[in-house]
């Protein structure tokens, strides 16, 4: 069943969060734990290309695609055709138990698109965490080896061993350890917070990242460098060039096995592929997740045959690894971003945003930098004259963007990014509307 959306405008017909709104939150409040946060509290009617739209009528531009989620949209008749004709024949049978084509398929078109020319195989299961929990059991397995090496500002999850993989304490890990042990942390490339050119930015984390393993870790002690081609939760950090390049050679050395964490950046959200592609990385492994499956929940380890297969027969799995509704909608999703070229459109994207936010930037702005890469784009906030960070700023301008109807969501480890994350399906005029909101909410948060 077709649901028609309402017309791709912004539309504020009462104050943001409405009545209808505001009383099913005071109902949640009474049945959900507070643990779990929220952004912005308006209950959701429908979805679809660049809006949402609430109980109460309003339609909110959408630049946050459920965190990177619905890169194709909310309700794209192909994928949720797919997945209705799948749920009719069977919803669930696991996969570990008697086996189904998805599956199969999944891997298969999974195997091919990931950067490396090699024997490739893949692994289903159901979170991102879950992923990165699997990419670490199958290094360990390979190598037989214990240590993990990540770096700052990375997120990796919310599950007891990546809260220990992400930097970040408030609020993913704090009052929850203790954490996995054998986890240890290297900088990053940050070339806005370093004193220096992006070449000696990525110069001297690579040093320093070699100085960790080599001198306090021991190479032959480590199973693998996870690294986040764009940081995504740490603030959307485009690493200096060549960076990334220097972690993988160097694992390749040592035989560590390199991890390419694609799961915010990857599907075409960066306008490639795989993020990882914009360096000519080859990751040994590769994870993904998010928009995989246009907003069924699917992940996924992709890597070299010989790595993937070291795990022995049982020693992965999940009774929901796979699930075939979750499959069918990710080969429709696969197919969709093919046949409208959506890794072309967030080039577009980029094109069309990242003008206006660099014009924000300025020795007396509180916006620092705009930074991202295809239509995975930020601004960083900062007192003005200076880099230090200004959160307050950054929920300030979200606060007004909600308000006029724009949903936008914050992120960096202090707190001090504003990150845009639009379906790539947006169209030009609603997007356009969206960052005339933004530029006013900035002005007058200065």
């Amino acid at each position: 069943m077709t649901v028609e959306m309402p017309a791709q405008r912004r539309l504020v017909q009462t104050e943001i969060p409405g009545p209808k709104s505001q009383a099913l939150h005071a109902e949640r409040q009474q049945h959900i734990t507070d643990g779990f946060g929220i952004t912005l509290p308006v209950f959701v009617e429908q979805a679809g290309g660049g809006i949402i739209v609430d109980v109460d009528g309003n339609q909110l531009i959408d630049l946050a695609s459920g965190i990177a989620v619905t890169s194709i949209g909310a309700s794209v008749p192909e994928v949720t055709d797919a997945i209705a004709e799948q749920a009719a024949k069977f919803t669930h049978t696991c996969f570990m138990v008697t086996e189904y084509e998805g599956f199969v398929e999944v891997c298969k078109r999974l195997n091919e698109m990931a950067p490396g020319d090699f024997a490739k195989k893949s692994a289903l299961f159901t979170t991102g965490a879950e992923a990165i929990e699997n990419a670490v059991k199958i290094a360990r397995s390979y190598t037989g080896r214990p240590a993990v090496v990540v770096l700052d500002h990375a997120y990796h999850g919310r599950t007891n061993m990546t809260m220990a993989m992400t930097a970040k304490n408030v609020p993913y890990k704090h009052g929850f350890g203790p954490f996995a042990p054998e986890i240890y942390r290297a900088p990053t490339a940050y070339p806005y917070r370093y004193d220096g050119t992006p070449e000696q930015c990525a110069e001297a984390a690579l040093a320093k990242l070699k100085e960790i393993v080599l001198t306090q870790l021991g190479a032959d002690n480590v199973a693998a460098i996870i690294a986040e081609p764009l940081q995504g939760e740490g603030g959307f950090i485009v690493p200096a060039p060549g960076f990334l390049k220097g972690v993988q050679d160097f694992a390749r050395e040592h035989g560590i096995v390199f991890v390419a964490d694609e799961i915010q950046a990857g599907f075409g959200r960066t306008g490639k592929m795989f993020c990882s592609e914009w360096e000519d990385l080859e990751p040994d492994l590769i994870t993904t997740a998010k928009a995989l499956a246009g907003g069924m929940p699917l992940s996924a380890v992709t890597g070299r045959a010989e790595i993937m297969d070291a795990a022995a027969p049982g020693g992965l799995g999940g009774t929901y690894a796979g699930n075939p509704v979750a499959c069918a909608a990710a080969i429709a999703s696969m197919d969709y971003i093919e046949a409208n070229d959506l890794i072309g459109r967030a080039g577009k994207i980029e094109a069309q945003v990242m003008p206006r936010l660099e014009a924000l930037v300025g020795a007396d702005s509180i916006v620092g930098e705009a930074r991202g890469r295809g239509a995975m784009l930020a601004i960083e906030f900062v007192k003005p004259g200076t880099k230090e960070p200004n959160p307050e700023a950054a929920k300030a301008v979200s606060v007004a963007c909600h308000a006029e109807g724009v949903l936008t969501l914050t992120c960096g480890t202090h707190g001090n990014v504003m990150r845009l994350l639009p379906p790539l399906v947006i169209e030009d005029e609603l997007l356009d509307d969206a960052l005339t909101v933004i530029e006013r909410a900035v002005r007058d948060a200065s």
